[in-house]
């Protein structure tokens, strides 16, 4: 086989491996990206899932934060070689799923080298055979890092809500990734809907433009409702799931973890 038909061939192997792998992905900022991902991380967890909750945002790790831990380890280590990334992975025995930490407040990680991403992302897709779901929570925007860790993943929800900015760099995200690997099983997840037929009109509004523009159709993975729970939850950093179970963006996330499982 030559050089040049082998290239998508270990694409295809390594597209195989990862596709347990869902990223959690936004256009921009303030849209509730990490608090979705571990909520989804937890629903899965909740579900009998071995989950592995990742935290990709390189720029401005913040999973730590939301989740009230203090890491000894975290992707920090990792990069600089003292550890491998199966050493760097911590349970998270109040959700019963696994985490890797970034270095919270240190945009460090940001600047890291492609050759070195890129082997982290292997590692990944390698420790990904030991889970039943990885759930990548993402930097937002278009960095080269969020492109790059979204070459091999399984699926990317893209999270959006009903603010103009937000829909805008949710359709610019699409199209950037559509452009560079068009075979990525896209979805979307609108948050903070005031009523579940608000979220689909956002819904039905960025449809209309990836269609219009775009000729594809990426199909709505679930609409979270705006709870003030959520906002109770965040500010004592435990998960929504944990404190309020039975609330209603509990019961929107654990649909959306049930459409995953399927």
């Amino acid at each position: 086989m030559s050089r040049k038909s082998s290239v998508p061939a270990r694409r295809s192997e390594k597209l195989a491996k990862g596709r347990n792998i869902v990223a959690i992905a936004s256009g921009k900022g303030g849209v509730g990206k990490t608090w979705f991902a571990i909520s989804v991380a937890h629903a899965l967890a909740r579900a009998g899932t071995r989950t592995l909750l990742f935290d990709g945002d390189l720029g401005l790790a913040n999973l730590d934060i939301q989740l009230g831990l203090m890491p000894q380890r975290d992707l920090s280590g990792v990069v600089a070689g003292r550890l491998t990334l199966n050493q760097a992975v911590l349970p998270y025995e109040e959700g019963g799923f696994d985490i890797i930490a970034g270095r919270s407040g240190s945009g460090s990680l940001a600047n890291i080298p492609p050759s070195r991403l890129q082997l982290l992302k292997d590692d990944l897709v390698l420790i990904s055979a030991t889970y039943d779901r990885v759930i990548l929570d993402l930097g937002a925007g278009l960095e080269r890092t969020v492109r790059q860790l979204t070459d091999e993943v399984g699926s990317c929800v893209v999270i959006a809500t009903d603010d103009p900015s937000s829909l805008t760099d949710a359709y610019a995200f699409i199209k950037v990734t559509r452009m560079e690997r068009p075979e990525t099983d896209l979805r979307i997840v609108i948050n903070m809907a005031s009523s579940i037929r608000a979220g689909e009109r956002t819904y039905n509004t960025l449809l209309k433009a990836c269609e219009g523009f775009l000729k594809f159709s990426p199909p709505l993975l679930g609409i979270v409702r705006d709870d003030a729970n959520v906002r109770e939850t965040i500010r004592h950093q435990v998960p929504l799931l944990t404190r309020h179970p039975n609330c209603e963006a509990a019961g929107d996330v654990e649909s959306v973890a049930g459409k995953l499982l399927k």
